[in-house]
């Protein structure tokens, strides 16, 4: 995500940083390379020119250019300026009556990833105690109220269908009936879409918002289509009560120009975005914490707080309870290995780590990841557990095993040496065990 931008970013950046003085014109060729930087990563060319002419206005001064260190000064002025552009806080979001369900209303075009985000939205929302039904309202394509239904039984979460309706409207007032009667927090409606903008798509949808009066109301986007987002996003803004865009696909999006023009054109702030393709790959929307990773500058909020929804805190505790009497083994480190994988792929967590960037091109080899788990997997119960039984002979069997080499398997028990000796330090002292573990 963002990945040509931030390269890029930083880039201009160094030319600015570790310097004891700035010249008005040094600050000037810099914003300028910022903007042909946001140009190239598809961001609105009035939102690009607006951008740099405040960097450039705050970074001009006798404050900046006498700054101790005025590089840093640019760097922060940018940040500012792009958690401004993004939308600032993210305020408002889902209201919840006390009387009645919440609905949120899902519209977009075909492809778009509107029946995913739904079950995920729903997957998120039953993450925080939510009692969620989803509403499958696309009458258009039979194969909408299957993906959804799917969907639903993967999460456990129940679906309002009926494949005999003809019309969506009767439908979602149907929907919202049994959502109040069952008790339910959450609605959320999967309305039909289109493989373009066109007056039946919004007169439909715009009869079954008035018919649910939703309180959020979401226009998914794909946010690899760039500045085809930003237009689709200005036409339903035109037409319908947009509170708010899911922006879908970023885990594939290097450029992140829709993320960065949305709200300046569209007029509405980003609510979620989608990161990949599993049900919980779904984020709430923070534009300083995005503005912060487009910076290079990581994001441990939002590690932090992906540690805590997805990872069992009941084996964390095992395993300190272990680690206090120098009982890990290997079976706790595939666990761990494990755990981690419900973080995400490696590259995106390397990402929100502040200060740790991969050069230009590189990524994380989730081989390796791969190889440990098959090695471990070859073992015996008792190897697991006592990894000082493993000799020459027991090396080779594994490594056959695991369809890797005699050399793998030595490798990584040295790591599996170098892990217990740092989580043996960590271990024997009060409080939380390293980021990393659950």
């Amino acid at each position: 995500m963002f990945d040509e931008l931030t390269t890029k970013l930083a880039g201009v950046f160094r030319k600015l940083t570790g310097r004891g003085k700035l010249t008005e014109q040094e600050v000037k060729d810099a914003v300028r390379e910022i903007r042909r930087v946001l140009l190239e990563a598809d961001v609105n060319l009035a939102v690009a020119r607006d951008l740099c002419k405040r960097v450039e206005e705050r970074a001009i001064g006798t404050e900046l250019l006498q700054a101790v260190a005025p590089g840093q000064q640019v760097v922060k002025i940018v940040f500012d300026e792009l958690v401004s552009v993004l939308g600032g806080p993210n305020a408002g979001g889902m209201q919840f009556p006390s009387n009645r369900a919440a609905v949120v209303l899902l519209a977009g075009l075909q492809g778009s990833g509107k029946t995913t985000s739904a079950a995920k939205l729903a997957k998120f929302w039953k993450g925080r105690g939510k009692r969620v039904l989803l509403a499958a309202l696309d009458l258009r394509r039979p194969a909408a109220v299957d993906q959804l239904e799917v969907l639903g039984k993967a999460i456990d979460a129940p679906v309002h269908l009926d494949r005999a309706a003809t019309d969506p409207v009767a439908l979602a007032e149907k929907a919202r009936a049994r959502a109040d009667r069952e008790g339910f927090d959450l609605l959320i409606a999967d309305t039909a879409g289109r493989h373009h903008v066109d007056e039946e798509l919004m007169d439909e949808v715009a009869r079954v918002q008035k018919a649910l009066s939703p309180g959020e109301s979401l226009l998914v986007l794909d946010g690899m289509t760039g500045q085809d987002a930003v237009e689709i996003a200005e036409a339903f803004t035109k037409r319908l009560a947009i509170t708010g865009f899911v922006l879908t696909k970023m885990d594939g999006d290097a450029r992140g120009g829709a993320a960065l023009s949305l709200r300046a054109v569209a007029g509405a702030p980003i609510r979620y975005l989608g990161i990949g393709e599993k049900v919980d790959a779904l984020e709430p929307f923070h534009a300083d914490r995005l503005a912060s990773r487009i910076l290079g500058m990581g994001d441990v909020l939002t590690l932090v707080e992906r540690a805590q929804e997805r990872l069992d805190h009941t084996k964390a505790e095992a395993l300190e309870k272990k680690l206090r009497k120098d009982r890990f083994t290997l079976e706790d480190f595939l666990g761990q290995l494990q755990e981690m994988k419900k973080l995400g792929p490696m590259d995106e967590l390397v990402k929100m780590l502040p200060g740790v960037r991969l050069p230009a091109g590189a990524a994380v080899d989730e081989r390796q990841l791969r190889r440990t788990e098959a090695i471990i997997q070859s073992m015996t119960p008792g190897e697991r557990n006592r990894p000082q039984i493993i000799d020459g002979s027991r090396r080779k069997r594994i490594a056959r095993g695991s369809g890797t080499t005699v050399q793998d398997v030595n490798r990584m028990l040295r790591q599996f040496e170098q892990a217990r000796e740092m989580l043996k330090r960590f271990g024997g002292k009060r409080g939380r065990l390293p980021m990393g573990m659950p």
